[in-house]
């Protein structure tokens, strides 16, 4: 008799193999200046459960509904894919989006955590974060695995400090069910 692979187990297995290639496509998508300070974690098992908590938590304390309800998605997800960023280092362009007329002037000023992230950030290094994250969802459409950029599990990864160095945090939670549960969230 052959092995066999049921297909639960070989579902999971997949989708996990599939966070492992977004992770690389979030590494090799472009840079500014092709300076790296993107980071990246794929988080499953437990420490996706401490996740969803403290969405949960984060939702009671602001009363905002949309917490709880993505914390819902989480716990139904086989895996989350973290992308941040260390987004208070400075480019060097001084283009003054970030609020300050010099890239010194933005370097020297006070970091501080705001309800979700902290700031300020550059520009340039949350248009990295972008293309990152646009490269790692790409690979997970090319593979049919379900997924949904959601700022609220960065929010919560953050304030987990699950990536210690990034400032801005965006979670993408991933899943091969019969319906994309992101997108189509009746019951």
């Amino acid at each position: 008799m052959s092995p066999t692979i049921e297909s639960g187990g070989g579902e999971r297995e997949a989708v996990l193999e599939a966070a492992k290639l977004m992770l690389i496509a979030a590494r090799t998508a472009p840079k500014s200046g092709g300076v790296d300070d993107v980071l990246t974690l794929i988080v499953y098992g437990e420490e996706k459960e401490v996740i969803a908590e403290k969405m949960e938590k984060i939702g009671d304390v602001r009363k905002i509904e949309g917490f709880r309800r993505d914390a819902r998605n989480v716990r139904d997800s086989e895996a989350v894919v973290l992308i941040g960023v260390r987004g208070n280092k400075s480019f060097g362009f001084d283009c003054g989006a970030c609020g300050y007329e010099s890239c010194k002037e933005f370097d020297e000023a006070q970091k501080r955590s705001g309800e979700d992230f902290i700031g300020p950030a550059c520009l340039f290094k949350t248009l990295d974060l972008g293309i990152a994250l646009g490269s790692a969802v790409k690979i997970a459409s090319m593979l049919n695995i379900d997924n949904r950029v959601m700022y609220r599990v960065g929010t919560a990864a953050l304030k987990l400090n699950l990536l210690p160095e990034a400032t801005v945090i965006m979670g993408i939670p991933v899943s091969a069910k019969g319906k994309n549960i992101y997108f189509d969230r009746s019951k």
